[in-house]
């Protein structure tokens, strides 16, 4: 052992009068550090933090894992919380390197925490949120920032969509942040767009009508958002858009994708939104954009895979000029009919894979069917059969996917979150790709709410995996989340390694799509005005130092 580290356990050791979270943030520095920067940890939305060392499932249990500290916010939070290991704070009172934890609000507010300490060391509000856009009720009362920034690591930046209320009405602004003060690097960028519909006329974005709900994504040089609408309300004059902008100048794309261009509907009702429960849109290593789509007209006649693509994944082109591929079900005439949006979940791009078929992707909605596609050839449309790899029940989904790499096998696993229960499915590659069910948990508890909840995963390389997901409310009188962990590894009945409140959401008429964020021992929860930071007791730690110090 060199004299630096050896010098280190000594130091922490003397340490062990401190309170306890000065303690663990003194420990923190000892474990390789992961930042997460992104929404579900990748641009394939994987949701899989492969470099965990110290959450294991040994330690992850009632008596050594639990609440750490609580940090006060100003609003709800809808999005999942970000992560940089080392940022130099330029403003206010706790300049310096610091491990901070990013967090936004309903109310417009962006605040940086020190990810162990959770303390406060910055915050800026970015304008007056909109208060109960059109009288939608699945938002809380505030909208303000409702979707997950992402963290450009290189030049410092954190960006966001902004919704605020102008002298003018409801705007968008697309932010570019300095990670290390909150400061605007560049004039914010309204939110502008227009496409041509099919009878030539203009068709114009109106922020009053359109909710920007999932995560943003770097990709290509640029970012990129969705837009949906609040509540299916007022659609007649709103429709699913994706736009993108220069990451480096803010600059709009030149193109833009409207998923519903057509100019009449039989009953004036046009949508095809993106919203995916808050999930991602997601890359593929081409560069291409994916997300899936919700419903459109209620007469389930206006479909063409064209000119109104609903009910769908979507491939879209880096620069946002061309469809390049989409999957839609063979029964979207009856998901539009009925309001069984297969939009309510994401797409999951699943890294590359042996054999014929490494490219792969799954996604889910309403109806509860998870399809396994070829990501290389979506599958495209049929009235009569889905060209898809394979259909999976999974229960309803207002839920996303993830993604880990088993340590027995070696094997890819898809994590499935819809109902109630976490199921684990095994990828098999040979001699042609499909999904094994392997695994389920015990019930994740979220009857206030619909079904379908949010999972991460932990490890460290393949081994010690562990499966993290919040729950949603149970009921309108207990409002609370609760956070689980569950052992993928324990056998065909997952085993619960721990459960524990993680936070309140009042809101039972919006749903809680929070996402666990797990990194570098600790569990960040963000949910109803607070930040909840979850790890191992003192008494853990000290465990775990002398573990590693032999």
């Amino acid at each position: 052992m060199t004299p630096l580290r050896r010098n280190a356990y000594l130091g922490l050791a003397q340490a062990a009068s401190l309170v306890l979270v000065c303690f663990l943030a003194s420990v923190s520095t000892v474990f390789a550090q992961t930042s997460v920067t992104t929404y579900h940890n990748d641009n394939y939305r994987t949701g899989w933090n492969s470099s965990e060392t110290v959450l294991t499932p040994a330690n992850v249990n009632s008596s050594q894992f639990g609440l750490l500290t609580t940090v006060k916010l100003d609003d709800q939070v809808d999005a999942q919380p970000l992560l940089v290991s080392s940022v130099n704070i330029t403003a206010g009172g706790n300049q310096g390197t610091h491990s901070v934890v990013y967090v936004v609000t309903e109310n417009d507010t962006v605040y940086a925490i020190d990810a162990n300490a959770g303390t406060v060391l910055l915050s800026q509000n970015l304008g007056n949120p909109v208060r109960s856009p059109l009288g939608c009720n699945n938002n809380g009362p505030n909208v303000g920032i409702t979707s997950t920034p992402v963290i450009d690591t290189g030049s410092n930046t954190l960006y966001l969509i902004a919704y605020t209320q102008d002298s003018t009405g409801p705007a968008y602004r697309l932010h570019a942040l300095d990670l290390g003060s909150l400061a605007d690097k560049i004039t914010p960028q309204v939110v502008t767009a227009s496409h041509a519909l099919t009878n030539g006329t203009t068709f114009v974005f109106n922020a009053t009508y359109q909710r920007q709900r999932p995560a943003l994504l770097e990709a290509n040089g640029n970012i990129y958002a969705g837009f949906g609408s609040f509540c299916d309300f007022a659609a007649n004059v709103s429709r699913g858009w994706q736009l993108g902008w220069n990451a480096a100048t803010l600059a709009p794309l030149s193109a833009n994708q409207l998923n519903d261009a057509q100019p009449t509907s039989p009953d004036t009702f046009f949508l095809s939104s993106i919203w995916m429960s808050g999930y991602g849109l997601a890359a593929d290593d081409s560069g291409n954009i994916l997300f899936v789509t919700g419903n459109s007209d209620y007469s389930g006649t206006t479909y063409n895979g064209v000119t109104n693509i609903q009910e769908s994944v979507i491939a879209v082109s880096a620069n946002l000029t061309n469809v390049v591929d989409l999957f839609t079900p063979s029964n979207q005439s009856s998901l539009d009919q009925s309001d069984t949006d297969f939009g309510s979940g994401g797409v999951l791009v699943l890294p590359d894979q042996p054999g014929s078929t490494p490219h792969l992707a799954v996604a889910a909605g309403k109806d509860g069917n998870m399809y396994f596609m070829n990501e290389d050839s979506l599958g495209g449309y049929s009235p009569n059969k889905n060209n898809v790899l394979g259909t999976y029940p999974i229960g309803g989904c207002w839920c996303g996917q993830s993604y880990f790499v088993d340590p027995t096998d070696g094997l890819a696993r898809v994590v499935s979150s819809g109902g109630n229960n976490v199921d684990v499915w095994k990828l098999e590659t040979s001699p042609k790709p499909k999904l094994v069910g392997v695994s389920r948990s015990p019930a994740v508890r979220s009857g206030a709410q619909d079904p379908g909840f949010f999972t991460s995963v932990s490890s460290n390389g393949n081994a010690n995996p562990i499966i993290w997901a919040l729950s949603r409310p149970v009921s309108q009188q207990s409002n609370a989340i609760a956070l689980y962990a569950f052992n993928p590894e324990s056998g065909k009945n997952m085993t619960q390694l721990f459960r524990g409140a993680a936070g309140a959401w009042p809101n039972t008429g919006g749903n809680a799509n929070l996402v666990p964020v797990v990194a570098n021992g600790k569990v960040y929860v963000a949910s109803y005005k607070e930040l909840e930071i979850f790890g191992l007791t003192q008494q853990a730690v000290k465990g775990q130092t002398k573990k590693q110090a032999k």
